[in-house]
């Protein structure tokens, strides 16, 4: 899958700018402060539409300006993703083709690529929050049935919450039946996929060069896999909810165990080692996706290469860089902190704007 085209028009502090995208990837070029994350933020918008760091659209939107607009053409596509926000109203319009989308559900997977920012080290060493979120992303893009899931499960999770800070039992009790249906299905497509992802997981991190045996693991109730274990499990947990004002069981509370050398990476894990964990995590993700959808996303880095000694820069290099798979985009302060092996073009960013290198 390629970014033929890339149109943005008051987003962060760019200038506008509408560009053609080499067929193998770019590495954008900049000091810290001049926009080049924000480059590869655009980039990557039109995939979920919204930022890759998780702030508003009103963050989002140029200082002073009225709002912004993206919009991407996929090679083969022959249509414009795009998405419009405006600060009056704070209204954002998604079409696809130029026609507006009902759900932005159904403008999702036009355009998919794999991220990695140094932030995303905490798919490794941080909570399981982060961990959860990048499950729920992955698979919402590689199963349409999973994001129905999701969203319904999100939805009655809300309202259950809701009832409980009110103590009304008999609506909490109403919401138990659709939390179970959605919830049951999360579970069992999150396990499925640990089960087939925990050896390419290992893999990916022997290629990194860490020498220990890696092992991923899904860390909650392997009952709630099925729907009818929930009716128990919820009514178990009333007492415990009730007092807390919230749902206590589900997928919400689960987590992926990332462990090297029998040891849990979180806890015991060195700084290089924990930034390996993660970038093989988006590797496996990369897997996923293309394994779902018959084509290779694009892979976005920004400063991946910080960090990691020479020996794993070449190592990440090689099996990164792959035009012939797959088109990436790779941000660094400079040129001599990227491998010789990327040979991509460069573009260069300063103070926002966006130029090719000479």
């Amino acid at each position: 899958m390629r970014l033929e085209r890339l149109v943005a028009r008051g987003f962060r502090n760019l200038s506008d700018l509408d560009r053609e995208l080499p067929a193998p990837g770019v590495a954008i070029m900049g000091s810290n402060g001049q926009g080049k994350t924000n480059l590869l933020e655009a980039i990557y918008y039109p995939v979920l539409f919204r930022s890759l760091h998780g702030a508003s659209d009103a963050e989002v939107s140029g200082f002073g300006g009225p709002g912004f607009h993206v919009a991407a053409w996929v090679a083969g596509s022959g249509c414009e993703t795009a998405a419009t926000w405006q600060i009056a109203g704070r209204r954002k319009r998604v079409t696809v083709g130029g026609a507006d989308v009902a759900r932005l559900a159904d403008a999702l997977g036009h355009w998919v690529a794999v991220a990695f920012l140094p932030a995303d080290v905490a798919l490794a060493a941080g909570a399981a929050a982060a961990r959860r979120q990048y499950l729920d992303r992955m698979l919402a893009l590689a199963d349409r049935e999973y994001l129905t899931a999701l969203s319904r499960y999100r939805a009655a999770l809300a309202q259950r919450n809701s009832a409980l800070r009110q103590n009304r039992v008999e609506l909490v009790q109403a919401f138990d039946l659709p939390l179970a249906r959605a919830g049951a299905a999360i579970v069992r497509a999150r396990r499925e996929w640990t089960g087939r992802a925990s050896a390419q997981f290992s893999a990916e991190l022997d290629d990194l060069g860490e020498t220990s045996a890696a092992t991923l693991t899904y860390r909650g109730n392997a009952e709630l896999a099925d729907a009818d274990a929930w009716p128990d499990a919820l009514a178990a947990a009333l007492p415990r909810d009730r007092g807390r004002g919230m749902s206590t069981v589900g997928p919400h509370r689960d987590d992926l165990r990332l462990d090297v050398g029998g040891r849990e990476l979180r806890t015991f894990g060195s700084t290089g080692q924990q930034r390996s964990a993660a970038i093989a995590l988006k590797l496996v993700e990369l897997e996923t996706l293309t394994h779902a959808r018959g084509t290779e996303p694009a892979l976005l880095l920004d400063d991946v290469f910080a960090e990691l000694d020479a020996g794993r820069q070449r190592r990440l290099a090689d099996r990164l860089v792959r035009p012939d798979l797959r088109q990436v985009f790779v941000t660094a302060p400079r040129a001599d902190e990227l491998p010789d092996t990327m040979g991509l073009p460069v573009w260069t960013v300063s103070a926002g704007r966006v130029e090719s290198a000479r």
